[in-house]
Formats: C-alpha cells, structure tokens, sequence
C-alpha cells in the first residue's frame, strides 16, 4: 500500500466562501510549480472530479462557494507582503480553473498570512490593525487587508454581521486597488451597454465590465425574471441553467476572453453572469424580509453555473463599478446618475459595496473598490493525499 501525502493546510472562511489555504513551501516541491501535479493534489484534496457532484471523498462542499484553494507565499515583490493564488476546483469535472481571484477568500488571506508567520516581524503590531499588502497573482492586482490584531494574534471576535453567514465576527475590510487596471479595461467592448446576441436565445442589452472579475449584467426583465428569485427558483431548472450558460458563453466571446463557445467549457469560473432589477421587497433565504427602501439595486448573479446563495467577492467588486459609472445597467437599475456605492440585495439579503470611478480622456477608470468581510479559522492539521496521485502525474497518467 502507497503511503498518503500529509500536507499541513488551513480550513477557512472568508466572507460567504470556504477554502483549503496552503503555503506554498508546505506544497510537495513538484506542486510548487503550476501544471498537473499541482491541479491533481488539488483536486483530490477537495474531492474532484466526482461524478455524484458531492465530494464526499475531499473537503469541498459541493457548491461553488466551498470548491476552492488557495496558496500564499512571502512575496517576491518588495511592496507586498505576500502573493496569493486562487484555484476554482470544479466540482464535476477534472480541472482546476485559476483565470480569476475570490473575492470572499480574499478576506481571509490577510488573516491566514499573519497566523502563518509570512509577515516579516517588522510590519507586525500586538494590537490595533495591520493592513497586509496582497499580490493576487492570478489577475496581477493588489489587494489592501486590514486584519484586526489583539495580543499579538489575529483577533476573529466582534459583532460584524454578513448577510450568508450565521454567527457575527471581526470586521475586515478589504480593498481592491485599481481592479480594472488601465482605463480602457474597465469596458472591454469599449460600450457602456451592448447588444448581446445569442442563438435560439434571443438579443439582450448587457453591460461587459472587467472590475474584480469579468462579469456580464443583463436586465432581469430581459431574460423573464423579477430580480427577487432564490435559489431554488433557479438551480432547480435544468432548462435555465442551461440557457444561462449558452449566454454567459456568447458573452465571453464579445468580450474577447474566449474564441468559441466550446472554450468556455473549460473556463467556468470566468466570467460571471448577473442579472439585476430595480429595488423590490423580498423574503431573503434566511426567512428575513428585505425592503425596497433598504436597497438601491437587486442582484442575482451565477458562479460555475448554479445561482450563487449570496454574492461572490469579486462579483460585489463587479457590481460596484458597475453601479458608479453612470449608464451602465446595473447603475441604471439602480436609479441612474453618479454615486461612490451601492446596497444591494442578494439571495441571502443584503451587502454594502463601494467604488472610486473617474472618467478620463481615454475611459472610464475606478481607483478602487471597497467591501468588508469577516474571515475565521475553521480547522488546521494536515490534509491527506493518496501518493498514487502524485505518482501517476509524474508519469503522465490521468
């Protein structure tokens, strides 16, 4: 019998997202490297491919928001404290997908950097705040952490409250510093709304924004929704899912991220689809009612084909330049006109977003984007990894 692989790694949430972290020197030296040995350990460290869509047999939790790894390592930049790694492990399908950053998990790289001693002593304070400059290195940004510290650890206790998760927590705030880089990236087709045309689907206006992570907006009246549904309403129909998915394709080839329908089979995590509405009352998923007059905008928005419960970190980036360039469809469901954030309502209730957009000669182009979170440690010891797997792809075997 082959040994396993025990590879020291943290369990964590961060925002409405569950992880496995891993430092990158913890890694098997031939998982230090991006290829199929590092996809491989990572994909049955979470329990994929799994034809039963559980992953009973790895930590995942079955859904988008529980399906994800992350790696962080000392920077090699001198003006970051570390770089962090984000990989999207399908659930039902054997690949790992690092085309873009989770926003959820972002909150919790901050923490998971400093209880895993990569921050150098001098930046360390025992109490107060340290802000821990984050290189996400899959979309090349930086990201701003601000972790609570109390007596020389991280302090996870205080009474912030978020919409998806049960128990209150500390406050993290987080910033996303020039999400879109340069200007004319903020709007890759270089419109404010385009027509989207889908065979055998119809013709849609959608807003295409690169902020955070790619997402398209479609008006939830075009696509024969209120704005209000949950997710049952959704994932439950096999026939909406399906034609989500066909649109979200034809939507990554208007905005040049993929050059047939069929590539975007294997870029699921990227880019996103929402749908948005004017303010309406709803009941939230928790059985808590959301009132119009609390909200400027209805979100609803898709991660790895399934509604999302809530709201995925850098799809609320998304949202947020969005709704602050006037013009755009969520900005305009929103009420119009100009603003530095928004209250949204998701699934789970609701969610405060903040933006910097300034138009220049060359476009629109937002400074930052801001949200708070909470992140907690759920577990840590050592995960188990059967030797075979890093056996069979040292030799090439699937």
């Amino acid at each position: 019998m082959s040994k396993n692989l025990k590879i020291p790694a943290t369990y964590m949430r961060g925002g409405t997202s569950k992880g496995v972290f891993f430092r990158m020197t913890d890694l098997p030296v031939e998982a230090q490297s991006p290829g199929a040995v590092r996809d491989a350990i990572l994909m049955r460290v979470i329990g994929s491919p799994d034809p039963y869509s559980k992953q009973i047999d790895g930590m995942g939790g079955a859904t988008s928001s529980t399906s994800k790894t992350v790696i962080v390592s000392k920077s090699s930049r001198d003006d970051h404290d570390v770089d962090y790694l984000f990989g999207q492990v399908a659930i039902d399908k054997p690949f790992v997908d690092w085309s873009g950053n989770c926003g959820n998990l972002s909150a919790a790289v901050g923490p998971f950097a400093v209880h895993a001693g990569l921050i150098a002593k001098e930046r360390m304070v025992d109490n107060g705040v340290i802000s821990v400059r984050i290189w996400q290195a899959n979309i090349g940004k930086t990201l701003v952490v601000d972790v609570p510290m109390r007596d020389g650890e991280v302090d996870e206790s205080g009474d912030f409250e978020l919409d998806g998760v049960t128990f209150p927590a500390a406050e993290v705030p987080v910033e996303f510093l020039h999400p879109a880089g340069a200007p004319r990236s903020l709007f890759p087709t270089g419109n404010l709304i385009d027509t989207l045309e889908v065979p055998e689907i119809g013709s849609f206006r959608a807003s295409f924004i690169n902020a955070g992570i790619p997402t398209i907006f479609l008006d939830a009246s075009e696509i024969g929704y209120e704005g209000t549904e949950l997710q049952e309403a959704i994932n439950n129909d096999a026939e909406a899912l399906g034609r989500f998915e066909k649109i979200r394709a034809y939507g990554a080839i208007q905005m040049g991220l993929n050059q047939t329908v069929e590539d975007a089979q294997t870029r699921q995590h990227t880019p996103k689809i929402a749908f948005v509405s004017p303010p309406k009352s709803y009941l939230s998923s928790s059985g808590k009612m959301v009132e119009a007059a609390d909200i400027d905008v209805l979100v609803r928005a898709l991660s790895m084909g399934k509604l999302h419960h809530a709201m995925m970190g850098t799809a609320a980036v998304a949202v947020a330049a969005a709704a602050c360039v006037p013009g755009t469809i969520v900005n305009l469901a929103a009420g119009g006109g100009e603003r530095e954030n928004v209250v949204f309502g998701h699934p789970s209730g609701t969610l405060k977003v903040g933006a910097k957009a300034h138009l220049k000669p060359e476009g629109w182009w937002v400074e930052k984007a801001i949200m708070s979170r909470s992140a907690r440690i759920l577990m840590e010891g050592r995960v188990h990894v059967p030797s075979s797997v890093l056996e069979a792809n040292k030799r090439g075997e699937s």
